[in-house]
């Protein structure tokens, strides 16, 4: 089988692809064939060696996989063998085959498009848990999202107008329709005091900031908000520069956070909460061993709390099913292009999601 390889960190130009046997299943894990599997920033985080928990190279990247059970390891009996599946992987995903703890495996209706799918599993569990298990948003408060255009940004945004929220979003003035369409207020950064056009159209600010970039954004954001505000800080943009990683921007990004945590402390009528996926569910790493090779390679456990990422998860699918939100597909390429992939990301960050096909 083929698999993308990091062996040793830095821009798109390190992933390559090699041959490699089809791993076995051992105690608890399936194999499964990759139908789908999601290119993420996150991924890009991981290669470039920003991510915090990143494997040691080499390793296979891939947050995110739907694919068919083919075999089922030791003692496993909730899926079976031809069930379609959905998996957080964390890292690994870019394979033909992959071994996945069967905990992890969420099953998915076959009449599904894979690549629809896929987009669920990072960005709108991400968006979804976000609003309703970090912030904790209700019906009717004002939220504020950095990056709205993103991937995450605009899951963000159609999973809010379903609960009822009062939407504002920074983006640049070429997705101004598209956040418009989206229900939101949008806020050019590029033009615009984002700080003071919130003040103007809010007066007293709002309930919930949802950051994405990190750094010195933070220290203003939570300043736009009311009293009970949180901001929840979800992401490292700013620790990457041209796809490498950014020493100055992890330095600011750490003292920007500490900064708002200090702030936070002595302002205790607003919040500052940070979100990871991982995080939130704990990860469990696996070993999986690869043909001719010492020590085994790790690939990324899924979430410690499989039940929560699940119930989530199929809210997902039901609203999909329901054509309540619309995950936008902006390219399917080849697995062996991988590298080109990490190319596109940030130039196709406003236009859906990447997904290569094995």
């Amino acid at each position: 089988m083929k698999r993308v390889v990091v062996d040793h960190f830095g821009g798109p130009e390190v992933l390559v692809t090699v041959e490699d046997e089809v791993p076995r299943p051992g105690p608890g894990e399936v194999l499964v064939r990759v139908l789908a599997a999601g290119v993420s920033f996150t991924d890009a985080q991981l290669r470039a060696g920003t991510y915090l928990g990143v494997p040691r190279p080499p390793f296979t990247p891939g947050y995110e996989l739907v694919g068919v059970v083919e075999r089922l390891g030791p003692g496993c009996c909730r899926v079976r063998e031809g069930d379609r599946v959905a998996v957080l992987t964390v890292w690994g995903a870019y394979a033909e085959q992959v071994c996945v703890q069967e905990v992890d495996a969420v099953e998915i209706p076959a009449e599904l498009d894979p690549a629809d799918v896929v987009s669920l599993v990072l960005p709108y569990t991400t968006a979804y848990q976000l609003l309703h298990r970090t912030a904790k948003a209700r019906s009717g408060e004002r939220v504020l999202v950095h990056g709205a255009a993103g991937r995450v940004g605009t899951a963000v945004l159609e999973l809010g107008a379903l609960a009822g929220l009062r939407l504002y979003g920074t983006a640049s003035a070429a997705d101004r329709a598209t956040l418009e369409r989206l229900g939101a207020v949008a806020i050019d950064y590029r033009t615009e005091d984002f700080l003071a056009r919130v003040r103007e159209l809010t007066a007293d600010g709002v309930d919930v900031v949802l950051d994405g970039l990190g750094g010195r954004l933070s220290l203003r954001s939570f300043r736009a908000l009311r009293r009970g505000g949180r901001l929840v800080v979800y992401g490292h943009y700013s620790t990457l520069a041209d796809g490498r990683k950014s020493r100055r921007g992890w330095i600011e990004w750490y003292a920007a956070t500490a900064g708002v945590a200090l702030r936070a402390l002595l302002s205790p009528g607003r919040r500052l909460r940070t979100y990871r996926i991982q995080k939130l569910h704990g990860r469990r790493r696996q070993w999986v061993p690869v043909a001719g090779r010492s020590p085994a390679l790790p690939v990324g456990g899924g979430p410690r709390d499989p039940d929560a990422f699940r119930e989530d998860f199929r809210t997902l699918l039901e609203l999909l099913r329901a054509d309540k939100i619309h995950p936008v597909v902006a390219a399917r390429l080849p697995l062996v292009e991988a590298r080109r992939a990490h190319e596109l990301l940030e130039r196709t960050a406003g236009t859906g999601k990447l997904v290569l096909v094995p």
